[in-house]
């Protein structure tokens, strides 16, 4: 059987896979959207939430080859890392630009148990100023080297994505799942910067209720890295956490009449708890 979580053999109610035909059929994930979860809702969160993972190239003669990457996200969650032309697996994908970022939530117990994500893609050199800015908003420290002449930013087009939530909960999702599509939204892109400064400025309150209703703990320092139509970035420390809007936002009015509204209901939230 093809892996579908942690946990000992046999199926679980819900599972999220089919067989092939007959009895002895291989097992393998559904689509995302026939999934009986919100396989891409899930997706999305890890792209955007996990700071570290695998990536996967190939050396010259073929040999898979893992190492671990920092990583954040373009607004529309294509996935960023910045690499240094020392490392093997920066010269494997400038050789070859196929390659694989493994995204784990990890957690206590069986780390099978924990929701991962493999996106599979190609790897391309980028010297776009907002890849820079959201890659270091989400690593700041990372700022001490980034300029040296070894270094460059990379994103990964992504081409599939294989979603496991767990046991017995596991989906395939296209490049247009995993990515959010933001022709209506380029107002968002283009004031994002603007905003993410505004909010760590003069409204950290702010920030934390977010946190906190998305479940973050209360007395951390929490910082927006990035926004985009679906949500917020939040970091404190090594602390991520992804705040989801309650309805897609694609111009700054929607975003500010979004962001007063989540305050509001986190406020009136922890005054009944």
């Amino acid at each position: 059987m093809s892996e579908t979580g942690g946990g000992t053999g046999g199926e679980a109610p819900g599972a999220t896979i089919e067989t092939g035909p007959g009895p002895s059929g291989p097992a393998r994930p559904l689509p995302a959207e026939a999934a009986p979860f919100d396989a891409i809702g899930l997706a999305r969160t890890l792209l955007r939430s996990i700071r570290s993972g695998a990536l996967a190239t190939l050396d010259p003669d073929g040999t898979p080859f893992a190492s671990l990457v920092t990583m954040a996200t373009d607004a529309d969650g294509t996935p960023l890392m910045l690499l240094s032309r020392l490392s093997a697996h920066t010269r494997n994908l400038l050789a070859d630009p196929r390659c694989s970022l493994l995204f784990s939530q990890g957690g206590k117990g069986d780390p099978l148990a924990h929701p991962r994500l493999t996106v599979v893609g190609r790897a391309v050199q980028s010297a776009e100023p907002r890849i820079r800015e959201r890659f270091l908003a989400r690593h700041p420290k990372a700022k001490l080297y980034a300029d040296f002449p070894d270094f460059g930013f990379f994103t990964l087009e992504p081409g599939t994505g294989h979603l496991n939530g767990g046991f017995a909960k596991a989906a395939t999702l296209t490049r247009d799942q995993l990515l959010l599509d933001l022709s209506d939204a380029q107002a968002i892109v283009a004031g994002e910067r603007g905003a993410v400064e505004h909010m760590n400025a003069d409204h950290a309150d702010a920030l934390a209720l977010y946190a906190v209703g998305a479940g973050g703990e209360a007395d951390l320092p929490w910082r927006l890295t990035g926004l985009d139509p679906e949500g917020l970035d939040l970091i404190a420390g090594e602390r991520t956490i992804r705040v989801v809007h309650p309805e897609r936002v694609t111009d700054m009015g929607a975003l500010r009449k979004s962001l007063v509204a989540m305050a509001a209901r986190s406020r009136t939230t922890g005054a009944h708890t």
